[in-house]
């Protein structure tokens, strides 16, 4: 563990395999009238070696202050390379529990096309706490979701895991929107140390045309016309999931063919020091062209959005009727 003085300059290489094995001595012999020193320090900090640093010159040899204060910095390299070795593998940690947390959403019912846009903050990150979800009710109707953990991260991710888990179970009871977020917000609001969430769902039939909405302070969805148009749908506002104030009302509008409905959070919108209606009138102001496929819609608006270099999760849901055949049930 002592740094080592070698006369030998060109058996640096020899020297430096030696040193790099801890279980070794570093012993090397000495040529008669070479002048050249070398000295080897090993790379080692809390009882495990990284290395060896090899230094030579054709001077006098290494005073002991010289060798000290390399090993001053050979023990901070090794600390650094143990630190980064130890956040290595935290982060494969992290990466396969982001993978497990990505649960792919339920699948909508075939009267239905759907498409799904979800972009995390952070170039390591996989999941934050944004998510979107499709759930099969009865007679062919799907509830769309939308939510938006307060956060970002694992730690959101994990709240909004939560969330979503909860939903899915109050959600198969196929109560009305207002009421699986009146039921939503009393089972977070009785842990405490789960974080606030604001949500949107809309229940859509499609033998009716009609679509139910109700939210937990979210932003409104938008309606886009065949011919490219968006406009927002006004829809009641009440408090963040996890308040316990309740308060949720439910808001009807028709949804004709060939209309697609887009659900989104606020990270596909907002912009630091801009006014939100400004944020929304700007999604507004999209001419999504005619008869725009829902791939098309979501490309779109993350590109004209700048939606991959904002400084929150984005996540984004765009739904379709799908035109059938035949006579339809009433």
């Amino acid at each position: 563990g002592s740094p080592a003085l070698l006369p030998a300059a060109r058996r640096v290489a020899a020297a430096a395999r030696v040193a790099a094995d801890p279980d070794e001595d570093l012993t090397v012999a000495a040529e008669p009238g070479d002048e050249r020193t070398a000295l080897c320090v090993p790379l080692a900090t809390g009882g495990r070696h990284y290395g060896v640093l090899v230094c030579a010159r054709d001077s006098a040899s290494y005073t002991a202050p010289e060798a000290e204060f390399l090993r001053f910095l050979t023990e901070r390299a090794a600390s650094h390379i143990r630190h980064a070795r130890e956040h290595d593998a935290v982060s494969s940690i992290i990466g396969k529990l982001q993978r497990a947390l990505l649960a792919e959403p339920g699948r909508p019912h075939p009267n239905l096309d759907v498409a799904i846009r979800y972009l995390p903050v952070g170039h390591s990150a996989l999941v934050g706490g944004d998510w979107c979800e499709t759930v099969r009710l009865h007679f062919g109707r799907t509830l769309l979701v939308v939510g938006d953990v307060m956060g970002h991260g694992l730690e959101a991710a994990v709240d909004m895991t939560a969330y979503r888990s909860s939903l899915r179970y109050i959600a198969s009871a196929d109560l009305p929107p207002h009421r699986v977020l009146r039921q939503l917000d009393d089972m977070a609001s009785d842990e405490p140390e789960r974080r606030p969430a604001t949500c949107l769902l809309a229940q859509i039939d499609p033998n009716r045309g009609l679509v139910t909405l109700a939210s937990a302070g979210h932003l409104p969805p938008f309606v886009i016309d065949a011919d490219g148009r968006a406009t927002p749908l006004p829809v009641p506002v009440g408090p963040p999931l996890g308040t316990g104030l309740g308060g949720y009302e439910p808001a009807t509008f028709r949804m004709a063919p060939g209309q697609t409905l887009i659900l989104f959070t606020d990270g596909l919108v907002e912009r630091r020091g801009e006014d939100i209606d400004r944020s929304l009138d700007r999604l507004g102001a999209i001419d999504f062209g005619t008869s725009p496929g829902l791939d098309d819609i979501l490309d779109t608006v993350v590109t004209r959005l700048d939606a991959r270099n904002t400084e929150d999760d984005v996540a984004a849901l765009a739904a379709r009727l799908r035109p059938r055949s035949g006579p339809q049930p009433g």
